[in-house]
């Protein structure tokens, strides 16, 4: 089951590389938010990773906010590490399956918007924080339980199942890490206008976000879910997004 959501993922994300960049706003905005939040830390140059590094857009940041320092850039999907330039420094590992096995510990694990994608993230979680090098930092931005509140009402009303990917619970997630290691931990909310909602979730889906372990929805029930979305009747409609960030030293 696992290998196969595995699968899933990767086969949505590979279809969508060369148009990722031009839909990935809020996905390229926590990549640069990220990014700012590492260069206010102290971290130890040398071995620093991107996990998940989809297009780059972490990993060109963190190397903006460092220069001479190289992020390795790690995805499983080979169209995307495809549209990194030549020069990059990338490995292809589906991280489903753990981390690769590298010959010295990161300094930095820098990871955003790919957790969430995961069997068990509470589990990965502590198992990226136990390869860094004493000293070393986890940098992470997750979508979070509580997003979406405008698409589970619709459901709820329309009394058709909510599609949506299912996301980690914040206090879980960080109960798999000593509470001493966070250096940094913050909530931030996003909220997405558009004219109607196939505006909002039809991006996610173009962008490769939009593999989901519920059952697949009817035409009929699709249109009932838009038509009972809040402010459906408005002029625009919103989709939220809690988004956890934390900064955690080994």
């Amino acid at each position: 089951m696992k290998a196969d959501w595995s699968r899933t993922v990767l086969r949505e994300f590979d279809a969508s590389a060369r148009r990722y960049d031009a839909l990935a706003t809020l996905q390229h905005a926590m990549a640069r938010r990220l990014a700012e939040e590492c260069r206010r830390t102290d971290i130890i140059s040398g071995f620093w990773v991107d996990l998940g590094s989809g297009t780059g857009q972490l990993a060109e940041a963190l190397e903006a906010i460092r220069p001479g320092q190289t992020v390795l850039r790690v995805d499983g999907s080979a169209a995307m590490l495809r549209q990194h330039p030549a020069a990059a420094a990338t490995e292809r590992f589906d991280l489903s399956e753990g981390l690769p096995l590298w010959s010295r510990p990161p300094t930095l694990l820098a990871s955003s918007f790919v957790l969430h994608w995961l069997p068990e993230p509470n589990r990965q979680l502590r198992l990226w924080w136990d390869a860094l090098a004493p000293g070393g930092v986890l940098a992470l931005s997750v979508p979070i339980r509580g997003s979406f509140p405008q698409w589970h009402a619709a459901a709820t009303a329309a009394d058709v199942p909510c599609t949506a990917l299912p996301l980690p619970d914040a206090q879980q997630l960080l109960e798999a890490i000593p509470s001493s290691a966070i250096h940094l931990q913050r909530q931030l909310r996003f909220t997405q206008s558009a004219a109607d909602p196939l505006h909002l979730l039809r991006p996610m889906a173009q962008l490769g976000a939009g593999a989901t372990s519920a059952p697949q929805l009817s035409a009929t029930a699709w249109r009932r879910l838009l038509r009972a979305w809040p402010e459906a009747n408005g002029r625009s409609v919103r989709l939220s997004w809690r988004i956890l960030v934390v900064l955690l030293r080994r």
